[in-house]
């Protein structure tokens, strides 16, 4: 039987490209082209590196990942809170500067240092994503500034979305931190001007509609992200075709 599994073992693994030797060893990893094209992109790196530059050298990214994902979790949680309160709003307003600050530095201060781990970056970094839009959806469903059936269709397009993104990263070498111009900081910036909005007129509507802000919002949200899953999931597929076209 052991024989047998061995020339399982010698005849499939070949064929994969993987050798059996190999393949008890740790696996080259190539990191992915960042694409960042956003409104804020210039200026954002610039501020990171400023900020990197004058951090102390007992802050380590590891210490700002965690950062930006409490942040995202009291986020979520103030979006909650301003179901009754809302002071709520503010506190979300802050929490989301706070996770930008903690989820964009982890990577630029890594970089300055020269402690990078990618494979354990990008894994961690985007698990925590992941979680963390939970958070903040389901902290918008609760707070009945939007409608919970808008907030859950945002966040399967993010999911969606990202996993166009990751499986680019994968079999493009190239990582899209952005979609026509918007990324995570314009996000949250929306976000916070929302926020901001309904502070000052809890009883805001769309041009006078009876439509709510957050309520269009999250739809003009789903479409977005919708058209940028179709029109990369396109572009993406015929560059692949045409790449690996069989002769």
């Amino acid at each position: 039987m052991t024989n047998e599994v061995a020339r399982l073992d010698a005849e499939i693994l070949p064929v994969q490209g993987i050798p059996l030797a190999a393949s008890k060893k740790s696996i080259p990893f190539a990191d992915a082209i960042r694409l960042q094209e956003s409104f804020t992109a210039r200026a954002e790196r610039k501020t990171l590196a400023w900020l990197a530059a004058r951090l102390p050298l007992w802050v380590n990214s590891d210490h700002l990942t965690l950062l930006g994902f409490v942040a995202m979790f009291l986020a979520g949680a103030s979006y909650a809170l301003a179901r009754t309160h809302r002071v709520g709003l503010i506190l979300a307003t802050i929490f989301l500067a706070l996770n930008w600050f903690g989820d964009s530095l982890d990577g630029t201060l890594a970089r300055l240092r020269n402690r990078q781990r990618p494979r354990y970056g990008f894994y961690i970094d985007h698990m925590i994503d992941t979680v963390g839009g939970l958070f903040l959806m389901g902290g918008l469903a609760i707070s009945g500034i939007v409608d919970w059936r808008i907030a859950l269709g945002m966040f399967v397009a993010f999911l969606m979305l990202s996993i166009e993104v990751y499986l680019a990263a994968y079999t493009l070498g190239k990582f899209q931190l952005s979609f026509a111009k918007f990324g995570p900081t314009e996000i949250r910036i929306l976000l916070g001007l929302g926020n901001t909005v309904l502070w000052l007129h809890p009883a805001a509507r769309i041009f006078g509609s009876s439509h709510r802000v957050f309520d269009i919002g999250g739809i003009v949200a789903i479409a977005g992200m919708a058209v940028m899953l179709v029109v990369s999931t396109i572009c993406n597929t015929v560059k692949l075709y045409r790449a690996e076209t069989l002769r």
